[in-house]
């Protein structure tokens, strides 16, 4: 796909704050443990971004690079993950932890104590209709797990991908790859929401990015587009 097209569904342009901003998804190969980073970046945004760009990066395809995704079969969930899982709210847009193997990852994550206590805190808000507490109370490192779907690309359908270290550092270290010319983010987007991972840009510049992603422009799926480019001209 070239860089000016949109994903399904998607919208090349958004408005946000009276001002219109391009988001260029760039389509790549599939990435896969053992690939280098840098070289990817190079390879498919190094021609494409210019100054004064964003380039967001999903944390995908970090923690892929990093060796953070686990086949199925190299996972072996605990009694508790097992229990756990079962009471954990399935979205349209992914599993979460509502199997035990994405639980299981969570636990050793994050610390058993911590995902006790949010579920038992979880339990007792959702009696008074209160929901998400759960993940503010888990944190990050629970919320960046990825588990398969029915639209995961392989071999990701048969893995459970964790959250990236550093995300910040990473963004640092590609915004220097790439001459200091553009801004970087590490991204978690879905299409319920989005969190800033890491990235070169400060609280109010993190803020306006997830507005500006806030329709998940690269997709959820086959689209094959894990990097994309915010431009304002």
């Amino acid at each position: 796909m070239s860089a000016d097209v949109p994903n399904d569904g998607k919208a090349l342009t958004v408005t946000v704050d009276g001002t219109p901003f391009a988001r260029i998804p760039i389509r790549t190969r599939v990435v896969m443990p053992g690939d280098d980073l840098d070289a990817f970046i190079i390879e498919y945004a190094g021609g494409t971004v210019r100054t004064g760009d964003i380039l967001f990066v999903t944390e995908k395809i970090v923690a892929i690079t990093q060796g953070r995704s686990f086949t199925l079969d190299e996972i072996e969930p605990r009694r508790l993950a097992r229990f756990l899982s079962r009471y954990v709210t399935r979205t349209s847009y992914g599993i979460g932890l509502g199997m035990p193997e994405t639980m299981e990852m969570a636990l050793r994550e994050c610390g058993t104590p911590r995902i006790l206590f949010a579920a038992g805190v979880s339990a007792v808000t959702k009696l008074f209709g209160r929901r998400g507490d759960f993940y503010r109370i888990a944190g990050d490192k629970a919320r960046a797990i990825d588990g398969p779907t029915s639209g995961t690309i392989p071999p990701y359908n048969q893995a459970v991908v964790l959250g990236p270290r550093e995300p910040d550092a990473v963004a640092a270290h590609v915004k220097s790859l790439l001459g200091g010319v553009a801004e970087v983010a590490v991204v978690d987007i879905n299409d319920i929401g989005g969190n800033i991972l890491g990235s070169t840009l400060d609280r109010l510049g993190e803020q306006r990015l997830v507005r500006i992603l806030g329709d998940n422009p690269l997709g959820q799926g086959h689209q094959s587009t894990p990097l994309g480019i915010i431009r304002t001209d």
